[in-house]
């Protein structure tokens, strides 16, 4: 029902008349015409948006100390369709797992345009995010980039995590900037007269050949001179700060939705695992303001995705996917123990190679896995979310990973293949982790004497299909709610017999109650409920419930 809240506060927003009208009709019909949303409703102009930001301190700090006392609130993902999927967004956009995706798709990424003309760079600016040093410039057509370099003690890694990474996440869904492999030569550089740096007093001075060279010194040099960047393009539209993974934006109309019960940002805590996306914080998203239709509406994006894979511990660093920043009784552990205390990642056998950091998979627990600190979104992560997620992630076969691990042009072969094998494992103990955990049944269908369905876990390779599969059927009252028993079906395959009697009139609608027995996973005897919909061309899926708010669960947090 989150969309059809979402319609309600849309319209609320354009006339008070309409308020009373729908909230009438949505109290007494459950399915509306235009069921299943695919695109999640942005009917006002949004024009007035300004920019705003959250200081990184305060917003590290409060998720660190503030954070560790919230309680999640069990609440269902609020901008869900009737069929439990994340409708398309300025969000987010489905892709992996619901439509195919070719191998040169995949490759392709998000990005659109055409390479930046490294022939002649010119610097603008320092580069303002991320941790690995880089500037901002103008290539040789005069576009904008923004290059990011490899520090001296991870070549290649750090600018291949971010070809990785915006590949994986674009894949996934989310807005990424576009970003390319190439080259940075000295000798073809040159300032902006008008090029700034911020000083660490704050303030801004002309941007020097001698701060060039700093930044030159600290990073990864080829044999020839010239250095390896990854270059993200500009984004279009005014650019209006970042955005928050709690409340809404309140000066964007069609930011209905907390960003706390967005399920696309819940999910981050299952992709986050799987890529090792630790750095999850409101300083590396970005909103911009861009033509939507006949107005503008504001774009949400995750324009920072580098501290992935083996890139989100520096070279010191070694605790970071295993614990946040702070984590009371681990650090208070260490503390008491003198160090005594060895903590899990004390004694992990990394992979380690110079082009990957330190990245493993044997270890990996999904359900333990941290990030540098928990975001609100992150911390309402309920069990049908991380299904949701657990199935996109399914839809990566090797050869997609492969593929993708590939666009980082790493020069060992043996880092590669282990990057592709480290996230093989993590893929595996996801899927384990989460499809096993609840009913597994996906993607029914209503025919005119059959019903077939799929089991995801089972598609997975993740366990045995269960003895039988059971169908409890009812008529549906769209107007009531009420529920007439049109009796039972069971088989022992994806596929069986409808009852004989099910309404013939159009827009009549059933519900059937999907279980299996046989089986030693507990959830998935508990039965999803599925509603469909007679239309001229047959039964459609409208509606589907998978887990009852009677058992509503959080991912638990396991130590």
């Amino acid at each position: 029902m989150g969309n059809k809240r979402l319609i309600s506060v849309c319209v609320a927003v354009a006339t008070a008349a309409l308020v009373s009208e729908v909230s009438t009709a949505t109290r007494s019909t459950r399915f509306f015409g235009d069921d299943p949303l695919g695109r999640e409703p942005e009917s006002q102009d949004a024009s007035r948006a300004e920019t705003s930001s959250i200081g990184e301190m305060y917003e590290m700090v409060y998720n660190l100390f503030a954070n560790a006392r919230y309680k999640p609130s069990g609440v269902r993902a609020q901008n869900i369709n009737t069929i439990d999927e994340v409708p398309d967004s300025s969000w987010f956009t489905n892709r992996i797992g619901t439509k195919m995706l070719t191998i040169d798709e995949l490759v392709r990424g998000p990005n659109v345009g055409a390479p930046p003309d490294p022939s002649r760079w010119v610097i603008v600016r320092e580069k303002t995010s991320g941790v690995h040093p880089g500037v901002t410039a103008k290539d040789a057509k005069g576009e904008m980039w923004f290059l990011q370099f490899d520090p001296k003690y991870y070549p290649e890694g750090a600018t291949a995590s971010l070809m990785m990474a915006t590949r994986f996440f674009w894949a996934l869904g989310y807005n990424q900037v576009e970003t390319f492999l190439t080259t940075f030569d000295p000798k073809h550089v040159e300032l902006d007269p008008e090029a700034t740096i911020k000083r660490p007093n704050g303030k801004r001075t002309s941007f020097t050949d001698d701060d060039l060279n700093a930044i030159l010194e600290r990073v990864a040099r080829r044999p020839d001179g010239t250095y390896r960047v990854a270059a993200g393009r500009l984004l279009p539209g005014k650019v209006l700060g970042n955005f928050r993974y709690q409340g809404t934006r309140p000066d964007d109309p069609n930011d209905v939705v907390p960003h706390e019960h967005r399920r696309e940002l819940r999910a981050l805590r299952v992709f986050g695992a799987w890529t090792n996306l630790t750095d999850l914080k409101s300083a590396n998203t970005l909103d911009t303001l861009v033509p939507g239709n006949d107005r503008l509406v504001v774009k949400h994006w995750l324009q920072d995705v580098g501290s992935t894979f083996g890139m989100n511990n520096d070279l010191h660093e070694w605790d970071l996917s295993w614990e946040h920043f702070y984590q009371g009784d681990t650090t208070l552990k260490r503390l008491a123990s003198f160090g005594f205390a060895l903590s899990r990642w004390q004694t992990v056998d990394y992979v380690e190679k110079p082009s990957i950091g330190k990245f493993e998979g044997d270890r990996f627990d999904p359900r333990t896995w941290r990030p540098q600190t928990p975001t609100t979104a992150y911390m309402e992560l309920r069990d049908d979310d991380a299904f949701w997620a657990a199935r996109r992630v399914a839809a990566f076969n090797p050869e997609m990973i492969a593929a993708i691990i590939h666009t980082g042009q790493l020069s060992d072969p043996t880092a590669e293949e282990a990057l592709v094998g480290i996230m093989l494992k993590r893929r595996d103990k996801i899927l384990h982790e989460y499809l096993l955990a609840m009913n597994p049944i996906v993607s029914p269908r209503l025919g005119e004497h059959e019903l077939t369905f799929e089991n995801a876990a089972v598609d997975a390779d993740l366990g045995q299909a269960p003895q039988r599969y059971r169908a409890t059927w009812f008529e549906f009252d769209n107007a009531t709610g009420a529920l007439r028993a049109l009796g039972e079906t069971d088989g022992n395959s994806t596929g069986m017999d409808a009852p004989a009697d099910l309404p013939s009139r159009m827009d009549s609608f059933v519900a059937v109650d999907l279980s299996a027995d046989g089986t030693d996973y507990e959830g998935w005897r508990r039965p999803i409920r599925a509603y469909f919909r007679r239309q001229t061309d047959g039964w459609k899926l409208v509606g589907l419930d998978r887990l009852s708010e009677e058992s509503v669960t959080q991912v638990a947090w396991r130590r």
